[in-house]
């Protein structure tokens, strides 16, 4: 099993998603003779998973069903165990689009964190590039190497437990791009910089507070960085759903087709006219956003390498 590469079959020390619903789904590691519990009751995991197809649905003890998943970094980004605040699939799509990733690409990171970027960014870059992400927190980039080595993706990333803002990303003149996501980011402008290839790399900061962003400008615009761009992305959903409107009473029907531009003298047209004022309301599909919204998470900051 790895993050980057699909697999058909379960297989024993993989990673898997469970999924209840779009609203309830947890990951598992998959053990030979171990349980899992459920609302629906046990999955077991020799008989229920190993061996059968992702995607497969299993029946639990209950009598109730879920289905077992692949993961993806989307999934991950979703079910992950949060040891910070993380980023979301809608601020990840922006920076891996603005950032230009592709397979082959090599990228700083900083800091790693929970790892919802990082497996984004590692199955981008795959499978060919590369990722240097730094952590200043000891366990946590501890256990950013073992989710990593669990994941199959150990060879495509290296981490780092340094301070960025002191000892840069430990390379020089390589990175395609730079993501910051650290409290002081202009502190590690000048280590992006030398971090990044020659000419061209793109740099991300990504901050919550705009005082921040107004530093990290300064500090890129002082280090020669060009196309200095900063964004928010909110995201609005909207439900479709059926929509009943009374019809207006806007007088005679002789007004009404006046000003419709109908023809009176036509009996089809006095039948239609007829026919919607006596059933008086009209429906049809429309958008509604949701009553709440998704309100701000941080700013993002790009900028080039000229």
């Amino acid at each position: 099993m790895s993050f980057v590469e699909y697999g058909d079959t379960i297989k024993d020390g993989d990673t898997a998603i469970v999924f209840l619903g779009h609203e309830s789904m947890f990951p598992v590691k998959v053990q030979h003779g171990t349980v899992t519990q459920t609302k629906y009751g046990v999955i077991r995991h020799s008989t229920d998973l190993i061996g059968k197809k992702y995607g497969s649905k299993v029946t639990c003890s209950k009598g109730g069903w879920v289905f077992i998943l692949h993961p993806t970094p989307e999934l991950w980004t979703m079910n992950l165990p949060h040891r910070t605040q993380i980023l979301y699939s809608t601020d990840i799509s922006i920076i891996t689009m603005m950032l230009e990733l592709k397979p082959g690409s090599i990228v700083c990171e900083s800091g790693t964190g929970s790892g919802s970027l990082s497996h984004a960014l590692i199955r981008t870059v795959a499978p060919t590039g590369h990722l240097y992400t730094v952590e200043f927190h000891q366990q946590r980039a501890e256990k950013a190497r073992e989710e990593f080595r669990e994941h199959g993706v150990e060879h495509l990333v290296t981490v780092t437990n340094q301070d960025v803002c002191k000892n840069g990303f430990g390379v020089s003149n390589i990175a395609d791009a730079v993501f910051l996501d650290i409290p002081s980011p202009w502190e590690a402008i000048g280590h992006a910089k030398s971090a990044l290839k020659a000419e061209g790399g793109r740099i991300c900061s990504f901050s919550p507070c705009i005082e921040q962003v107004q530093r990290t400008c300064l500090a890129m615009e002082e280090y020669g960085f060009t196309e200095i761009n900063t964004l928010e992305i909110l995201l609005r959903v909207y439900n479709v759903r059926t929509i009943s409107l009374q019809i207006p009473d806007l007088g005679k029907a002789a007004e009404d087709n006046s000003s419709t531009g109908f023809d009176s003298s036509d009996p089809s047209h006095q039948g239609s006219l007829c026919a919607n004022l006596q059933q008086g309301a009209v429906q049809f599909k429309s958008g509604v956003p949701l009553r709440e919204v998704v309100g701000h998470t941080g700013y993002l900051t790009f900028a080039t390498k000229s």
